[in-house]
């Protein structure tokens, strides 16, 4: 198979009909076989309906139903896991996203040898509150992850070698950063193409203001420690705890020395408690061996298994 499209959806029933019948069209002109899968990510309007009766009659599309809202990650998740195509395509489903683009963007991944392009709205037709966030945003990441030819990171219209995204976990808000989780699984190749932006047609985004922004600075740190330090986190943990230690044990090397030059010349004692190196020690000291204990159980966990991708899917369709 050429292609697998995944689209992630929350109620967009007016969009899902016109979505596929363009993105129908682009693949018979091109003669790319294929196939689309949606994830209804517990959309409460009629978009299962309309995607169950899209399956009835055309073999091409495939659908997985979430029994609750989870999330754009785990339905990327979902979606990667049973992608079967050659270069996997993600859009929304919102129409803002151009199917016109979904050949160049192929070639590009299997004529060019790109891991992963990414779509750049380098004219976008969205309000400012979710623009002046999103630049902000996009400058941060690309100082962070090093990945400095990216203009947008979480444009929904990229494509994937297969490889990619068999190879990356996508959980939790990680959507954002999927060219970083490339990088750091070994994808180097990433590209970018400048894509048409279209008004949204249909209802209104679901994702707006400051909220998404801050959101978005929390994952991309936590994303930054876990590639930096979650394998290893005593090398984090460990450091800093020696160095609080160190400095405890300094402070003790000071109480004592002070004691015994009292002692020899008959200057007369002070309780040890008076003193502020008693307390910096004492402090000091104690946050040391909590670190250590600290980088100990990190290390514990991180070689242990854990099931964050077990989503309850309700129905499925031809997946």
């Amino acid at each position: 198979m050429d292609i697998s499209v995944v689209i992630p959806l929350y109620n967009e029933e007016e969009s899902i009909p016109e979505l596929y019948a363009w993105i129908e069209r682009v693949m018979k002109e091109k003669k790319f076989s294929y196939e689309v899968i949606f994830i209804n990510d517990g959309s409460t309007d009629r978009s299962w309906e309309i995607i169950a009766e899209l399956s009835e009659k055309c073999p091409e599309v495939k659908a997985i139903k979430f029994r609750r809202n989870y999330g754009k990650s785990p339905a990327l998740f979902c979606g990667f896991k049973a992608a079967q195509g050659d270069v996997v395509i993600t859009m929304d489903a919102d129409l803002q996203d151009s199917p016109d683009e979904i050949p160049e963007l192929y070639h590009m991944i299997m004529d060019d040898g790109y891991d992963l392009v990414s779509g750049y709205k380098q004219v976008r037709h969205d309000p400012i509150s979710k623009t002046l966030p999103t630049k902000l945003f996009n400058a941060t990441a690309r100082k962070v992850s090093g990945i400095k030819n990216l203009h947008d990171f979480n444009c929904g219209l990229k494509a994937y070698r297969k490889d990619v995204v068999k190879n990356i976990e996508v959980y939790g808000e990680m959507h954002r950063y999927i060219p970083y989780l490339a990088k750091n699984a070994g994808f180097n190749n990433i590209g970018e193409k400048v894509v048409h932006h279209q008004a949204r047609k249909y209802g209104a985004s679901k994702f707006m203001g400051w909220n998404r922004f801050v959101n978005g600075y929390l994952d991309l740190l936590t994303l930054w420690f876990l590639s930096t330090f979650g394998k290893k986190p005593m090398h984090v943990f460990g450091f800093l705890g020696s160095v609080m230690f160190f400095i405890g044990f300094l402070a003790v090397l000071w109480l004592g020395a002070d004691k015994l030059y009292c002692l020899a010349n008959g200057i007369p004692q002070r309780l040890i408690t008076s003193s502020p190196w008693f307390y910096i020690a004492l402090t000091t000291m104690l946050i040391g061996t909590q670190m250590f204990l600290a980088g100990f159980l990190g290390d514990l966990i991180s070689r242990s298994s854990s099931e964050r991708n077990d989503y309850q899917v309700e129905k499925r369709l031809r997946v």
